[in-house]
């Protein structure tokens, strides 16, 4: 039926919500969500400056012929941000050239996950289409032109062939990094360096360019992800036990619980100073959208886990520097040992006939 069931609609493009009768209520800001379950949700065309950059992006890549890298570079130096406010990176071009809804398309399931698992990218047969779904922005020939040119990029490289390239551009800065790789047109992109080698790391291994000191704090990196997501999923199962609702959003990873409140969950390994004395340090404190915030604190070692802070946004949004053992009432007041208190928080309790 073309309605938009999830995930970011991209730049130039706005979510409206429609009534059962399809006609207009309201567009949707970031992070906001319909209200009733007969109103659904569709892609507009968004501001006209937005609309403006989406066009300029494919202009410069199919008819200046310039490659990911020099657009996002082009950008950057003209003070153009992406939707996100920020700069722009070579990955967040190729999702502009490769977005069907800019051309009106609506496609659904080419890609499914469950529960942090390995994501698994399904045949064109198994894609859910609604074509002419929106008003589309950009021309289909325009947009089409574009998919040739990505499809002629790198298409005949094995994995033999990506690691050459990898130790060739590691020669030649004598470090790596993803934004290195992200700049060089000859290489792919650092995601397909993931998708094939099990993570840089894996790809930085095989070519033998990798510090020592380096390859201890990417797996540690590894291990404290797969902490979080597991407590993230023990937090999904533990809510629904107690009769409560959890969801969580498959582009922003915020938890929903029971259609009320939003939760973002952030882990921060444990650094200990030359006296001695651990500290835990989080930028996500700062950027979290949500109505709750969650800290996971790793003891030293970044093994185990020391507690949970689990507070207001609004209450810890302004807090700048480094959590320690003590911080203050008004901080240690949020510290917990475990979920718990969410999970109560979500707990449903059943309400019998009036006599």
């Amino acid at each position: 039926m073309g309605f938009h069931v999830g995930g970011m609609q991209g730049l130039g493009l706005r979510r409206l919500m429609v009534d059962q009768f399809r006609q207009p209520k309201l567009i949707l800001a970031r992070y906001e969500h319909k209200n009733f379950q007969t109103d659904r949700v569709i892609i507009v065309p968004g501001p006209p400056e937005e609309i403006a950059t989406v066009r300029l992006i494919f202009r410069l890549f199919v008819r200046s012929r310039k490659n990911e890298p020099q657009i996002a570079k082009y950008l950057n130096d003209r003070g153009i941000l992406n939707d996100f406010g920020r700069p722009w990176k070579r990955e967040g071009v190729r999702r502009v050239l490769t977005n069907e809804k800019y051309i009106g398309n609506n496609v659904w399931n080419r890609r499914c996950t469950k529960l942090k698992t390995k994501v698994v990218y399904n045949p064109p047969d198994q894609w859910v289409r609604a074509d002419n779904a929106f008003e589309p922005i950009i021309s289909r020939q325009l947009f089409d032109k574009a998919q040739q040119i990505l499809k002629s990029l790198y298409l005949h490289m094995s994995d033999d062939d990506m690691l050459a390239a990898l130790r060739k551009l590691h020669k030649r800065h004598g470090k790596l990094s993803y934004d290195i790789i992200n700049a060089a047109p000859e290489c792919p992109s650092s995601y397909r360096y993931s998708a094939h080698f099990g993570g840089l790391l894996g790809a930085y291994k095989l070519i033998g360019c990798l510090p020592p000191r380096k390859s201890h704090f990417i797996e540690i990196d590894r291990r404290l992800k797969a902490i979080r997501h597991r407590a993230m999923e023990d937090l999904l199962v533990a809510i629904e036990q107690v009769g409560g609702r959890a969801s969580q959003g498959p582009e922003t990873e915020l938890i929903r619980i029971n259609g009320e409140l939003t939760l973002a969950l952030a882990i921060a390994r444990c650094r200990v100073s030359h006296s001695a004395y651990p500290r835990w340090s989080s930028r996500a404190v700062r950027e979290a959208r949500a109505d709750i915030f969650v800290l996971i604190r790793m003891q030293p070692g970044n093994l185990i886990i020391r507690d949970y802070l689990i507070a207001p946004t609004h209450e810890i949004s302004e807090f700048k520097g480094n959590f320690h053992v003590n911080n203050g009432m008004k901080l240690d007041a949020f510290l917990f040992r475990s979920l718990d208190p969410l999970v109560a928080l979500a707990e449903r309790a059943f309400v019998g006939n009036a006599a």
